[in-house]
């Protein structure tokens, strides 16, 4: 029965990471870019559904929807301001540089903003725990909440993506931004709606990561953000399904890895998985190879 449990909290846990790895394999997908700073959006996105819910006494769902609304702000905002005069740098350094450089600066903000001190953080999800096996086995209402809401977005970003005007936008950039554009495409809204929709997830990912793990700090989003991108990586980043199945299986095995191995060594397990994996199939499980025009 434990290790049923284990499993139901590592599928939780790689829920989260799915939808924080949306948000990098999206970016990267389209805009070709690697936006180190979404892990700090989560982090900026949680202090408001803790301010809103815990401090102002707001209703938990307004909480959230007013963190997505930050964060979707804050995800454009990034875009205009630091990735958009970099798109076509020579250099991908510079993005990557610029992009470390954002992320310091959202946590000395949540520094000087909201100290260095940890705050308990108050779960938003009021549903009852369910009880199976004659009470043997006991879910929280987090993790099911966790768990259909991961699949819920992800079942509405692929429709999103297949059956609107702006998600076969997406995908004319993500092929080919000069012929997306002489086509009509709007190249510039599509990649800052695409960093939008990624930062508006942040926020989710960040509140029920939060509510699963009650403590946050203005460096909560560090170490989910590198294992989300990790998963994407993991399931091949570029693709949403990939992120899906990257993030439960880096989950399953952080949680296994913490209760059967050690939990001081499950952070060294997870990568470790990874390199093996990268050395059989470079891609990624569903990463489609590059192929090199000369």
């Amino acid at each position: 029965m434990s290790f049923v449990l284990y499993l139901i909290n590592g599928i939780s846990l790689g829920s989260v990471y799915a939808i924080i790895a949306l948000g990098y394999t999206m970016v990267y997908g389209i805009a070709k870019m690697l936006n180190f700073a979404h892990g700090d959006v989560i982090m900026i996105g949680s202090y408001v559904s803790f301010i809103t819910f815990s401090q102002m006494g707001v209703n938990p769902i307004v909480s959230v929807v007013m963190s997505m609304v930050v964060c979707t702000l804050l995800g454009v905002v990034i875009e205009r301001v630091a990735y958009k005069p970099l798109r076509k740098a020579t250099s991908p350094l510079a993005v990557l540089i610029t992009a470390i450089g954002v992320s310091y600066f959202l946590q000395n903000a949540a520094l000087l903003i909201f100290g260095a001190n940890p705050v308990s953080f108050t779960s938003v999800v009021t549903l009852s725990p369910l009880k199976l096996a004659g009470g043997d086995l006991v879910i929280s209402g987090t993790t099911i909440v966790t768990i259909v809401l991961c699949l819920i977005i992800m079942g509405c970003l692929m429709i999103f993506i297949k059956k609107t005007k702006a998600g076969q936008a997406m995908l004319a950039v993500s092929e080919d931004k000069d012929a997306a554009q002489l086509m009509g495409i709007n190249v510039n809204a599509t990649i800052a709606l695409t960093f939008a929709i990624g930062s508006g997830l942040a926020a989710i990912a960040g509140v029920l990561l939060c509510s699963a793990y009650p403590t946050l700090t203005p460096y909560t989003g560090s170490m989910p953000g590198i294992k989300a991108f990790t998963a994407a990586v993991f399931g091949g980043i570029g693709s949403i399904p990939g992120a899906l199945i990257g993030g439960i299986l880096l989950g399953v095995i952080e949680i296994l890895g913490r209760a059967y191995i050690s939990s001081q060594l499950s952070d060294a397990i997870v990568f470790a998985v990874l390199i093996v994996v990268l050395l059989v199939k470079p891609s990624g499980i569903l990463g489609k190879p590059m192929r090199e025009k000369v």
